[in-house]
């Protein structure tokens, strides 16, 4: 599925040493990475770490060529393991599936659907990650015990053809962030 982008792109935010648990900074701790390293200068093992594992953004969407607005389905991406949440050959990826769009620091500017969990968006706006997010709780499972992650909510698009995605249209990945 394609879509148009919005050429009203977001402008990058240098985000707060905001925490998003207690409200406060320990001063015993440091500053963890992502507040204080902007997206386009993380490496490569930093950006990837940003990835929550919810795979909200593995599932079709469909835009209405009348308002521009992007309408989500529950429908995943062939590639996406519905348990993990996690592409089942992230490395190939791009070859197997021409339509997935490449999460960097420059189209994370461009792209407006990002659901409002992402931590890519988040950054991005200037908001710090969610409380169940990896990288604070330490634990990957906490994505899908916040019901954040698409986990038991999606089917695989295979065998569904594009005129029927109308009828897997859902609201959740953007109404739900789990603040």
């Amino acid at each position: 599925m394609e879509t148009r982008p919005n050429p009203e792109k977001p402008k990058p935010k240098k985000t707060d040493s905001v925490k998003a648990v207690s409200g406060k900074q320990d001063e015993s701790q440091p500053t963890p990475y992502w507040e204080e390293i902007a997206l386009a200068d993380m490496s490569q093992e930093q950006w990837e770490s940003l990835c929550d594992g919810c795979g909200r953004c593995c599932l079709n969407k469909v835009e209405d060529w009348d308002t521009g607005d992007i309408i989500w389905t529950d429908l995943a991406c062939r590639l996406l393991d519905h348990d993990s949440c996690r592409c089942q050959d992230y490395t190939n990826r791009l070859d197997k599936v021409p339509e997935c769009l490449q999460l960097t620091p420059q189209s994370v500017q461009e792209i407006t659907w990002l659901p409002p969990s992402c931590a890519y968006a988040r950054l991005r706006d200037g908001k710090p990650l969610l409380w169940w997010h990896p990288l604070l709780s330490g634990d990957p499972d906490t994505v899908h015990a916040a019901g954040i992650s698409v986990r038991g909510r999606i089917k695989s698009e295979v065998g569904v053809p594009v005129e029927d995605y109308e009828e897997h249209l859902v609201s959740w990945p953007v109404t739900e962030s789990g603040e």
